[in-house]
């Protein structure tokens, strides 16, 4: 383990994690909740599609919702049910849902009976869900469909612990009483807190409340199985105060002034979602609109016009394809200089508001002119332009995608954390803002640089470690209280932090150069028709790629230079003119890459990359040796 530059603790941030801590004092989620509904119990909690019939491909407005007092009322039936099944103190309770109410009850609920919830990839192949039950060993699972039912069979065949099995929408399998469903656990659950019959031991509503007060913030609120680029998942164990300090924290940063209108799309196995769809509203209020399926993405954005967004970076490069791809279609010379050159200025105007700068009165209003009228305009199509506060996390944002946003006036806020940092640990926002970077340490956290560049965290957002795993803690955590993140980084003279790469992905050419991979990839990106990339080069000559198609925007670019497009993409990736824009690609990146880092080779496949085809972590990450065991023909070809 690499040991940390020597950086004693400021002042300030003491001062300032001592003030988080006097605010959080004694919370729990629970607490935090009750005052959320005392504050706002009428208003909309979360809402869902559930129920509304959506056309293949289209997209259909309309919700289903329920408000905070109503959203708590069903926790509590659910805590009432975890009780009635026997469920004690620090059990676990494993979700795996898509993002609807009910995977909200349900968390909810298991944190009221003082279990320990933990939402589960709805991606994870059978053998790893059999993992992560046996290592976890659940009291209680909640699926939601066939398909989730499938992928526990053999977890429920061998995992002993497990007592129920709660059904959202698919019939119980005949022959085993361990199942129920949803609605009448439920009820059972609000049978339970009613019943005071005389002769009963304890009053069940007075259990169940006297069971929620003794949690404390040092008790595990939450375990996340890391969905892991290798080997099994590791369980993150996250507690109350770490997760309310983070929180609080982050608030401070985001700086928001308008109430909190979300839309949730990303797993809520994944921290940042987890945290800013679950954690942040039920402890400052707001309206989160859930979308089960990340393809209703953009219509959602469109109906709800969000206040805030997050998107992990291939979200965003995707909204810019599709954008630009709209943009390169104008014919009229003259609309599409008005157009670049508004953009322009939006870029001009995003970059003089970065820290330690600050707009002339000349470009205030010329970004005034351009802003009521055209960039405002293209916010509105994309639904953002209610949005005060854009973020993107989980990989580095590739630079052209953030210009392109900073030119329609739309700054995204590059965060830094990881589960076990209980998400951000570093963030940009309005009043620390530097393009190219993911902002400043968080206040009340320390970011320092050990030796050799890896990326380090102390603070009270840190996890108290991985569940039963305690080698592994300890190559996380060092004895001064240091998380190794397994990043490289940068530090400017302000404190604003760049990742380079992941520590272990850092290529080392046969002679001896150092190559961070994820730059040229997203150089390689920056093509409309490239979706994803991965570049190759450890212990070889020189540096190859593969590459595949973005399914949606390549076929739209093969129209416009006149290939007909029958649906196959395989074909398609084999025609001369897609490979020529791709040689265009790679051509583009080599001149902006110095000569060790250029590509030398590469080849486009004829496949998409995802989650279920498993080169994709579920949020998008690439695993690397997936691809490189995969692809290890193709890349040994490329060095031929």
């Amino acid at each position: 383990m690499t040991t940390p530059i020597s950086t004693p603790i400021s002042t300030e941030t003491l001062a300032v994690r001592a003030d988080i801590e006097h605010e959080i004092a004694g919370l729990t989620l629970p607490l935090a909740l009750q005052r959320t509904v005392d504050a706002y119990g009428d208003r909309p909690a979360y809402s869902d599609k559930v129920g509304i019939d959506v056309p293949a491909g289209g997209y259909a407005p309309g919700w289903r919702t329920v408000t905070w007092a109503d959203l708590r009322e069903q926790a509590l039936d659910v805590a009432g049910a975890l009780l009635a099944a026997g469920v004690e103190p620090g059990d676990r309770v494993a979700l795996m849902a898509s993002n609807r109410i009910e995977h909200v009850v349900a968390d909810l609920g298991a944190v009221h009976a003082a279990a320990v919830s933990m939402s589960v990839y709805n991606t994870l192949s059978a053998e790893q869900v059999a993992f992560v039950a046996g290592h976890a060993e659940p009291a209680v699972v909640v699926l939601e469909n066939a398909d989730h039912l499938a992928r526990w069979q053999r977890a429920l065949a061998e995992t002993a612990a497990i007592r129920r099995v709660v059904l959202i929408g698919v019939e119980a399998p005949e022959g085993d009483d361990r199942f129920v469903a949803w609605e009448d656990f439920l009820a059972a659950g609000r049978s339970w807190r009613a019943d005071n019959r005389a002769g009963n031991r304890a009053d069940n509503a007075a259990a169940l409340e006297s069971r929620t007060a003794a949690i404390t913030p040092a008790d595990p609120l939450t375990i996340l199985y890391t969905s892991g680029t290798t080997g099994n998942p590791k369980g993150v164990v996250l507690t109350h105060h770490s997760v309310l300090f983070e929180c609080a924290s982050s608030l401070r940063v985001s700086v928001p002034s308008q109430d909190n209108e979300f839309i949730s799309y990303l797993p809520f196995a994944h921290i940042a979602e987890r945290t800013l769809g679950m954690y942040v509203p039920e402890i400052n209020g707001g309206h989160i609109h859930l979308i089960a399926d990340p393809a209703q993405l953009l219509g959602a954005l469109g109906e709800v016009r969000p206040t805030r967004f997050f998107g992990v970076p291939r979200v965003w490069e995707k909204i810019r394809t599709g954008v630009s791809a709209k943009l390169a279609a104008e014919t009229d010379p003259a609309k599409r200089a008005q157009v670049e050159q508004a953009l322009a200025v939006g870029l001009e105007y995003v970059e003089a508001q970065q820290y330690g700068a600050t707009p002339s009165p000349d470009l205030e209003a010329r970004y005034r002119a351009v802003d009521e009228g055209l960039l405002g305009f293209l916010r509105a199509l994309l639904g953002l332009d209610r949005c005060e506060w854009a973020a993107s996390a989980a990989a580095p944002m590739p630079i052209e995608v953030a210009r392109f946003f900073a030119g329609l006036g739309l700054p995204i806020y590059d965060v830094y954390g990881m589960t076990e940092t209980c998400a951000a640990v570093t963030s940009c926002g309005p009043d620390q803002f530097r393009l190219g970077t993911v902002g400043r340490a968080l206040p009340g956290i320390e970011i320092a640089l050990a030796e050799d560049g890896e990326i380090l965290a102390r603070g009270p957002v840190t996890s108290s470690g991985y569940y039963r795993q305690d080698e592994a803690t300890r190559q996380l955590i060092d004895e001064q209280g240091w998380v190794h993140t397994g990043d490289i980084g940068e530090l400017d003279d302000d404190g604003f932090l760049k990742v380079v790469d992941r520590k272990k992905e850092m290529i080392i050419t046969s002679s001896g150069k150092n190559i961070a991979p994820s730059n040229i990839e997203n150089l390689l990106k920056e093509s409309p028709v490239v979706g994803h990339a991965l570049v190759f080069g450890e212990g070889r000559p020189y540096v190859v790629a593969v590459m595949t198609l973005d399914a949606e925007i390549a076929p739209l670019v093969a129209q416009k230079v006149g290939i007909e497009y029958g649906g196959d993409l395989a074909e398609l990736a084999q025609h001369p003119a897609i490979l020529a824009i791709a040689q265009q690609a790679v051509d583009a990146a080599n001149e902006r890459l110095s000569r060790p880092e250029q590509v030398k080779s590469w080849a486009l496949l004829p496949v998409e990359w995802t989650a279920e085809s498993e080169e994709l972590t579920p949020t998008l990450k690439l695993k690397r040796r997936v691809v490189h065991a995969k692809y290890a023909d193709v890349l040994d070809r490329l060095y031929a």
